[in-house]
């Protein structure tokens, strides 16, 4: 049996972080993938770059950024960001509860009634609670309750009232009421960074901090003796000290054996297409929200516009229920209805479709309960115990930022070591 000081679950963004972190101590990343990155990877197709779904980089911590940056070859650009809201056949500025006074005049009042008549807030109970606490009627049931409908496939009233934390965008109702354009900077994305050769280059920047002969692709996990510290792979066992997860938390406490409350955990998939076009399409615009019901994606992105390209590329979201079965013809079956609703809405015309890629993540945007908060800090602390630590994403099961990955992922090998 080999052994291995720490053993890493996963070459994503956090498990290279600990690699990265872990300078030349000894460490092994096992990988179930052949390629590193998770869902931070990056396909090209016939003169496209896309991602898995669209990973525009936003930093808190500038030497991060920077330290990253640094790595890498190639060009990076800093974005200013310039996303809007498809409604009432026009374009309302980001955020929606802000810019009500871009609406129809009787719409804007409709909101403004709403908001001067919502209920108290103190009393909420759940994530649709607040935002018709918060918001009232109007803002509530022409935006916020159908677009977050649409991105977590889900009942909102089964979400914790700060289900998104941080990136959740609050405007106050004497903000909204004041009747302005939003100021410039507003919002945790309000500037981004993305390199040309697509969001695999921040994996190759941190991956340039680990030893490639410690990663192992096409390698999976089965199971783990949590007692006796041995994790059994699809090749082999080993043995080890510290074991650091970056899987899906759920996915941990079934390798590990453990008990835990399965309806604590409840999550959406989203389906991806990538699209490219012969043509150009809308300018200047990086992405666009959807909450009407009738159109099947709360969100396309325009990678075009990044760069200035000549030919119109988009990715395409779709939320779908976890108990949805999407199966491998999932492709085949929704993009003819992603193309027609991109024509509906006007941002396909005349151009024609060139290139296609599409992937399922599940899972993908997991529901924060504050059952699942419980049941995640009960077992986290209980792995941690008989040192498995798991982090990341879904490893830790928040809404978080991919820097918010790295930032935890450092600070976990600091207490470690």
């Amino acid at each position: 049996m080999e052994r291995t000081r720490t053993l890493i679950v996963g070459a994503g963004i956090s498990g290279l972080a600990c690699a990265d972190r872990l300078g030349e101590r000894d460490y092994l990343i096992i990988e179930a993938e052949d390629e590193v990155g998770g869902y931070c990877r990056t396909v090209k197709r016939d003169g496209f770059v896309w991602d898995y779904s669209g990973h525009f980089f936003h930093f808190r911590h500038p030497e991060i950024e920077e330290e990253l940056v640094g790595r890498m070859d190639g060009r990076v650009l800093r974005v200013e960001r310039d996303s809007r809201i498809w409604y009432a056949d026009r374009f309302i500025d980001f955020p929606f509860q802000r810019n009500i006074h871009q609406l129809p005049e009787a719409e804007y009042q409709e909101c403004v009634r709403g908001l001067k008549d919502r209920p108290n807030e103190h009393q909420t109970a759940s994530f649709e609670e607040m935002l018709y606490a918060r918001y009232g009627r109007g803002i509530a049931e022409k935006f916020l309750v159908p677009y977050n409908e649409k991105l977590y496939a889900t009942d909102l009233t089964a979400l914790d009232v700060d289900a998104m934390g941080r990136f959740f965008p609050h405007v106050s109702a004497e903000e909204i009421l004041s009747q302005t354009d939003r100021p410039e900077g507003e919002g945790y994305n309000a500037t981004f960074t993305y390199p040309e050769g697509g969001a695999i280059q921040y994996v190759e920047a941190l991956a340039k901090g680990s030893r490639a002969e410690s990663i192992h692709l096409g390698e999976r996990v089965m199971s783990i003796d949590v007692a006796g510290r041995v994790a059994n792979t699809s090749k082999r066992e080993i043995g080890f000290d510290t074991l650091i997860s970056t899987a899906p938390l759920v996915s941990l406490l079934a390798m590990c054996g453990t008990d835990y409350a399965e309806e604590a955990f409840d999550w959406n998939r989203v389906l991806v297409f990538n699209l490219g076009f012969d043509a150009k399409g809308l300018s200047g615009v990086h992405w666009i929200y959807y909450p009407q019901r009738e159109l099947c994606f709360y969100r396309v992105g325009f990678y075009d516009n990044i760069f200035e390209a000549e030919r119109m590329s988009l990715y395409v979201e779709i939320g779908l229920p976890r108990e949805m079965q999407a199966g491998c013809d999932a492709g085949e079956k929704w993009l003819p209805r992603v193309l027609t609703d991109l024509q509906t809405c006007g941002l396909v015309t005349d151009q024609s479709l060139v290139a296609s890629h599409h992937v399922l993540l599940d899972p993908a945007y997991a529901h924060i309960t504050t059952r699942s908060i419980e049941e995640t800090k009960r077992t986290k602390a209980m792995l941690s115990a008989h040192g498995v630590h798991s982090i990341g994403r879904y490893g830790s099961w928040r809404y978080c930022s991919i820097e918010d990955n790295i930032v935890e992922a450092r600070a976990l090998i600091d207490e470690l070591f």
